[in-house]
């Protein structure tokens, strides 16, 4: 199984700024010390191009150059600096590269060791997030997918199942008159942002919501989203697995705990997997109390992706025996 990281691009955070930062280097740390069969690789920076697939050029270029306002700034939550440009970049090809692995290079699943900047929009950053990887991963896909199957076969339809405790309003503001894309949403109600788009679905979870509640509106979810696209099911999804509904969380306000998420991740994997759905899953947020206790919650994500791969993998294999 493949992984990508843009952990080597560290923004130049004043003294305590809340976001953490470290995880990221950490996360890999402990992928690559307990998940040695997990390849894990530097990832490519997205080019303008591809980032206009899913943004305004006036808001690409703002970045690029260095001209945000001070109130852009502020509703990102970071300053301005070359290496924000850089990181943000390198994020967005994290999701692209993990994208191709799953779908175009046939291994069905493949993560980004960050990402799942669904704040984002269009025009404008938000909440942490520059540039809406995931939005841009998908239309890239979609592209390159058409550009090798034309004629063969329809336009590559697109899930993406958001489960990070905040909603994914950027993601849904991008998608919100493309029927080729489904959102889902499943979030905490009176958490950030306070004013939500509307996703295909959205399922709103009251504060303190625990692991028995959680899974029951997430098997609903689920089954909801999959019945509304069964005549044009998904060729590909993109997972944000947060660790942000964990209940050490300091920004979730949820009560999930390690196990709960590990259920929560294993439905989602196993509900593709089952339908042979490739997926490309992104970390999403995650703001532990403990760090070490966020890092543990996404290194165990990321172990129960290497057993679907694994699953993927072996179904491919059989298959292949069969038809020689």
């Amino acid at each position: 199984m493949r992984a990508f990281h843009s952990d080597r691009f560290v923004l130049p955070l004043p003294p305590g700024h809340s976001f953490p930062m470290s995880k990221y280097r950490l996360l890999r740390e402990a992928v690559e010390a307990h998940l040695p069969e997990i390849r894990v690789d530097e990832a490519t920076p997205a080019t303008d191009g591809e980032l206009a697939l899913a943004h305004e050029p006036e808001w690409i270029d703002a970045v690029a150059q260095g001209t945000l306002s001070a109130a852009q700034q502020r509703e990102i939550g970071f300053p301005w600096s070359p290496t924000m440009v850089e990181r943000s970049r390198r994020s967005v090809g994290a999701s692209i590269a993990a994208a191709r692995a799953a779908l175009l290079h046939g291994e069905g699943v493949a993560a980004n060791l960050a990402g799942g900047t669904h704040h984002a929009y269009a025009h404008k950053g938000s909440g942490y997030c520059v540039f809406n990887d995931v939005a841009v991963a998908a239309r890239l896909m979609q592209a390159e997918w058409h550009r090798l199957h034309r004629g063969e076969r329809g336009l590559l339809r697109v899930w993406v199942i958001d489960l990070d405790v905040h909603q994914g309003n950027g993601t849904a503001s991008i998608f919100r008159d493309d029927p080729s894309v489904f959102t889902l949403s499943l979030h905490g109600a009176k958490n950030f942002p306070f004013r939500k788009e509307a996703s295909d679905l959205d399922v709103e979870l009251p504060d303190g919501c625990t692991d028995a509640p959680y899974l029951q509106a997430l098997d609903t979810a689920l089954e909801a989203a999959w019945d509304r696209q069964k005549q044009a099911v998904p060729g590909l999804a993109f997972y944000l697995a947060g660790a942000d509904p964990h209940e050490n969380d300091r920004l979730g306000r949820l009560k999930l705990t390690s196990a709960g998420l590990a259920a929560r991740d294993q439905r989602v994997l196993d509900f593709l997997s089952d339908r042979r759905i490739p997926v490309a899953l992104s970390m999403a947020g995650g703001y532990g109390r403990d760090l070490a206790v966020t890092v543990e919650v996404q290194r165990q994500t990321l172990a129960l992706a290497y057993r679907a791969w694994q699953r993927w993998s072996g179904l491919a294999a059989s298959t292949a025996k069969w038809a020689s």
